[in-house]
C-alpha cells in the first residue's frame, strides 16, 4: 500500500511540477484544435493571462505566442506559432490522460486486474482500516487558500474572481461525476453500491488542489505541490476505506484538474458576457447556520 501510495503522489505531483515549467516546443504549426481554440477565445483573448492561453493576437498588448499573418493571395488568415509550448499541451492531455485510464480499466483487462492486485494488497495490510478524514481532507486545499490570504499571502484573484472560479469548478465536477457514476454503475470494492466512477472525494480534493495551484504558483510552486500532496492522500484514504478502486481515484483526479484548468481558462470569456465591464462592489460576512461555519457574499450584478 505504502508502495502504491508514493506511486500516486510522486505521479501526481511530477504532473503539477511538470506543467508549471518552461518547456517550449518551437516552430511548430497548430492544429485544427489549437485554431479552434483560438476562435473561440478571440473576444476575450485581451483578458487572458500568458499562463491560462498563451496566444497572441497581432493589435493586442501581450508581447508572445500566436501572430496572425494575412494573405493577401489567399485572403486567408494562417498562424505561425513561435512558441505554442508543449507545457500548455501537457496541462490538459495529463489529466485526461488520467480520465482516459479510468474508462479502459473498466473492461477486463490488465489495468483492472491492478485495480483488484491493489485492493487485495490494502485489505491484506490494513483489513480494519477506516476514517472519516478523507471527508475533511478533500476541502483542505480550499480552506488553506482562504487562511493564507488572511494571513496576508497575495493569491492570483480578487476574493470574488477565485472564489467564482472555485464555485464553477465544483459544479462542472459535481456535474460531470454524476453523470459518470450514473452511466458507469461500477461496483464499489465494498460492494456497498454502484456507485464507484470515478472518485467523488478524490475529485473534489483535486479541484481545491488545482484551485490553490492556480492562485499561488506565481508566488511559489511548492504551494501547489502541497495542495497536490492533500488531494493525493485524500484519493489513498478512499482506497484504504475500502470505497475505491485505483482507477476510479486517477479518474476522479484527472477530473477535479480539468474542470478546474478549464473554468480558469474560460472565465475571463463568461464573465465579460454575464457581467461586461461593471465594476462590483461586493461584501463577505461570516455565516453560523446549524453547527456550521462560513461566510456569504453579497454583490448587486
Amino acid at each position: 500500500m505504502i508502495r502504491a501510495y508514493l506511486l500516486l503522489l510522486l505521479s501526481l505531483n511530477a504532473f503539477n511540477g511538470f506543467s508549471n515549467n518552461n518547456i517550449v516546443e518551437k516552430d511548430r504549426i497548430p492544429t485544427s484544435s489549437e485554431v479552434f481554440l483560438e476562435n473561440m477565445f478571440t473576444d476575450s483573448l485581451d483578458l487572458l493571462d500568458s499562463e491560462a492561453l498563451p496566444i497572441k493576437l497581432e493589435g493586442f498588448p501581450s508581447s508572445h505566442d500566436f501572430l496572425i499573418v494575412q494573405d493577401d493571395t489567399t485572403n486567408l488568415s494562417t498562424l505561425s506559432s513561435k512558441s505554442f509550448s508543449f507545457k500548455t499541451k501537457a496541462k490538459y492531455s495529463i489529466p485526461a490522460a488520467l480520465i482516459v485510464y479510468g474508462f479502459i480499466a473498466l473492461d477486463d483487462n490488465i489495468f483492472k486486474k491492478a485495480d483488484t492486485q491493489i485492493h487485495h494488497e490494502i485489505q491484506e495490510n490494513y483489513p480494519t482500516f477506516s476514517t472519516q478524514i478523507d471527508d475533511k481532507l478533500q476541502y483542505a486545499p480550499v480552506a488553506t487558500v482562504y487562511a493564507l490570504n488572511i494571513l496576508g499571502v497575495k493569491s492570483k484573484n480578487n476574493l470574488f474572481d477565485r472564489t467564482a472560479m472555485y464555485l464553477i469548478s465544483n459544479s462542472l465536477m459535481s456535474m460531470s461525476v454524476d453523470f459518470l457514476k450514473g452511466k458507469t454503475a461500477k461496483l464499489r470494492p465494498s460492494g456497498s453500491d454502484r456507485r464507484s466512477f470515478p472518485s467523488g472525494h478524490t475529485a473534489t480534493a483535486f479541484v481545491a488542489a488545482e484551485f490553490m495551484n492556480q492562485e499561488f504558483k506565481n508566488t511559489s510552486p511548492w504551494y501547489g505541490y502541497i495542495g497536490y500532496s492533500m488531494a493525493t492522500a485524500t484519493g489513498a484514504l478512499r482506497m484504504m476505506n475500502n470505497q475505491h478502486w485505483l482507477s476510479d481515484v486517477l479518474a476522479g483526479a484527472g477530473v477535479g484538474i480539468l474542470t478546474t484548468k478549464f473554468t480558469y481558462l474560460a472565465y475571463p470569456w463568461i464573465k465579460k458576457k454575464i457581467i461586461g465591464n461593471k465594476h462590483l462592489n461586493f461584501m463577505a460576512t461570516p455565516v453560523i447556520q446549524n453547527g456550521n461555519v462560513g461566510f456569504s457574499l453579497i454583490a448587486p450584478l
